[in-house]
């Protein structure tokens, strides 16, 4: 059940996104490798790699240690 705990990371982050006018969907998780799809102002955003890589990456990656990276599509 990694992909349900991935799930709780993000809408623990998911506020967070909202406030800002983005927001964040799981795509997959292989082989320790979660894809995420950025929506709403994060899509356009030209932080929108800090979010994923500083923000989103590092909370999941703490959470979860199985857990190898974090990629958008």
């Amino acid at each position: 059940m990694l992909e349900w705990r991935v799930q709780e990371v993000i809408e623990e982050l998911r506020p967070a996104l909202q406030s800002d006018g983005g927001d964040v969907e799981l795509v997959s998780v292989e082989d320790g490798v979660v894809t995420l799809q950025l929506t709403g102002a994060c899509s356009g955003c030209p932080m929108s790699t800090m979010t994923l890589k500083m923000g989103i990456e590092r909370a999941i990656m703490k959470s979860i240690p199985e857990i190898t990276e974090v990629i958008a599509v």
